[in-house]
């Protein structure tokens, strides 16, 4: 599985492009805005998109999803059904950054233990609630990378002042379901630089070892 990021919006969240190589079928996780460059760099890799991938209802991850699914006459599937109200109200809440978003509806919400295809390549879904409560990661076992969204970040973790986060359910997420991965695990946050999971548990003043 190749992979591209293309940081989108004035918050610069990394909008992710995976796709399988041999068919070039391609999975677009959080589009948050700037549709017109999510799609130019769909087409610069000659891409197939399959499906969009939202990790959670956040406008900044999720508010061009609407824009690009029609584009591309694609599926939105996720996050969890947990995130229904930022969803319903995501162009509200990027008016208040203003920001522009368009409302849309997953063709499928996702749950602990699902899975998504594009292609030939298979993601396993972990809900992974605490910056919101219906947040979900995906992971690729076999080239050991994971894409967290606002879970975790290089040295940082996800806010949870937001309505409905909750920090214990967060640290949580973090160690029983994202560490227990293994500390090769390459990990594509949703703003900011890639890291490993043993680098967090390493160095991670919140949720490291020596937290």
């Amino acid at each position: 599985m190749r992979y591209s990021i293309v940081p989108v919006t004035p918050l610069e969240q990394n909008c992710t492009l995976l796709w399988c190589e041999e068919t070039r079928a391609a999975a677009i996780v959080d589009p948050g805005g700037d549709a017109e460059r999510i799609i130019a760099a769909v087409t610069a890799e000659n891409l197939k998109p399959a499906l969009i991938l939202i990790t959670h209802g956040h406008f900044d991850h999720a508010g061009a999803a609407g824009t690009v699914a029609e584009y591309f006459s694609i599926p939105i599937t996720g996050p969890h059904e947990g995130d229904l109200f930022l969803v319903e109200h995501i162009v509200a809440s990027a008016q208040n950054y203003g920001l522009e978003s368009v409302p849309f509806k997953p063709n499928r919400w996702l749950a602990d233990g699902d899975q998504v295809t594009f292609g030939k390549e298979s993601l396993e879904v972990l809900h992974c609630p605490g910056h919101t409560p219906g947040h979900v990661v995906f992971f690729h076992r076999a080239s050991r990378l994971l894409q967290v969204g606002d879970v975790l970040f290089q040295g940082s973790i996800g806010r949870t002042d937001f309505p409905k986060g909750n920090h214990a359910d967060l640290i949580a997420s973090i160690r029983k379901k994202l560490f227990p991965l293994g500390d090769d695990v390459r990990f594509i946050p949703g703003h900011g630089p890639m890291s490993t999971l043993g680098d967090e548990r390493l160095y991670n003043p919140f949720v490291g070892d020596n937290a």
